[in-house]
């Protein structure tokens, strides 16, 4: 097996390969997961790919040909040729080309119903508001911005074009974690009193892909903003609460070429209302990993991998029904882009809004504050509170 230590954020995440319904709405979205067949291709959605990096190549493009009501309708890139390349194999026309500089004539193509917004992290505002500008729906990649005030001027640009504007967050409408959330809140296990994630990997300045991430203008944040938010959100939707304090440390060796100006391992404490504590860390020198557990009174709930593009597991240990859950592998982005086309349909509640992106941006933020007070505690009501919980309104199918 190849050493984890040494793979790049692709190789990691692709190693792995291979509740009450509580609203109509869920209903709905229940119907569509468990074999709605396909809309026939002219009643598909269009949507508009912005960056045709690995993320594109190697999984959205792949899975909008198994999507169910959205279709790859347009191409967006500042490499012509690999537009033109791509564009051939998806049996897109040259006229669904579309470069950085004429993309706000995007708005003139009746063909794109929906912007998906693959970029570096420091360009997602930019190219987010000017497609809502445009009249399209977004679907931007996360984490949503850089900042917390490009975030809100995400949101204001989405309630001003009257658009739906929705994050990336695969997880929430990936089965594992889906289940995991289900049976916190059923209560079975009693209540959960910590949650541990640990998201990290070794980067790689060879790597493309890395050099953007360990620039802390385009990032935002390295690790913290590419591995540790999938720990930060993740921490939210499984306990469904928010944090009221964080606290912080760092331990970067600047002398590495990799850190000039990012930190490296953080890890982090979190303290929520209901008394439960949460550690957190992430890392761009430790061996690759994505996993959580949750320490619940009579149970402990692990999905170790826990958010990979595919293979993920949950297992229970402690408990009388303990060992591994048996649920069906998806394809998570093409859910993902199935369940954006069906917000936009009106068949189903958006569960990753906007406001979602910016309590992860937030929490972030208060993070990096806490770090740099050497660990001082930061407090992080915010006042935020999820719309919906996936846990209530997304069904996919269980293999029994």
């Amino acid at each position: 097996m190849a050493d984890s230590s040494k793979l790049s954020r692709r190789a990691l995440i692709e190693l792995a390969a291979g509740a009450t319904v509580a609203t109509a709405a869920s209903a709905k979205a229940a119907s569509n997961a468990k074999g709605e067949p396909p809309l026939p291709d002219d009643q598909k959605l269009g949507v508009a790919i912005v960056g045709i990096g690995k993320l594109s190549q190697g999984q959205l493009i792949p899975g909008l040909r198994n999507t169910k009501g959205v279709k790859l309708a347009a191409l967006v890139s500042g490499h012509p040729e690999k537009a033109a390349e791509w564009a051939k194999k998806e049996g897109l026309s040259p006229d669904a080309i579309y470069t950085y500089e004429n993309y706000d004539r995007i708005a003139n193509d009746p063909r794109i119903d929906i912007v998906y917004i693959v970029l570096p992290n420091s360009m997602h505002a930019e190219y987010t508001i000017r497609a809502l500008k445009a009249g399209k729906h977004v679907l931007c990649e996360k984490p949503m911005a850089v900042s917390v005030a490009e975030c809100e001027a995400m949101i204001a640009a989405a309630k001003a074009a009257k658009r739906h504007l929705m994050i990336a967050y695969r997880c929430h409408y990936e089965p594992h974690n889906l289940e995991g959330m289900r049976r916190i809140r059923s209560g079975k296990y009693g209540k959960p009193r910590l949650v541990v994630t640990e998201m990290g990997r070794q980067s790689s300045l060879s790597d493309p892909a890395d050099v953007w991430r360990l620039d802390m203008k385009m990032s935002g944040g390295g690790a913290l903003t590419d591995m540790g938010i999938y720990g930060i959100n993740g921490t939210r939707y499984l306990l469904g609460e928010e944090p009221t304090q964080v606290r912080a440390w760092a331990n970067t060796d600047h002398s590495d070429p990799r850190f000039k100006d990012v930190e490296d391992l953080i890890s982090w404490q979190f303290k929520f209302p209901s008394g439960a504590l949460a550690h957190g860390s992430t890392s761009f020198s430790y061996a690759g990993c994505m996993k959580w557990d949750v320490f619940c009174e009579k149970a402990r709930i692990r999905s170790d991998p826990g958010a990979y593009y595919g293979g993920i597991q949950l297992d229970i240990f402690s408990h009388p029904d303990q060992g591994t859950v048996k649920i069906a592998d998806i394809d998570q982005f093409a859910r993902e882009m199935d369940w954006m086309g069906d917000v936009v349909r009106g068949k189903v509640p958006m569960v990753s809004p906007g406001e979602e992106g910016l309590q992860d941006v937030r929490l972030m933020t208060a993070i990096m504050e806490s770090v740099a007070k050497g660990g001082a505690t930061v407090k992080t009501d915010f006042g935020y509170k999820r719309a919906v919980d996936p846990a209530a309104v997304v069904d996919v199918p269980v293999s029994g």
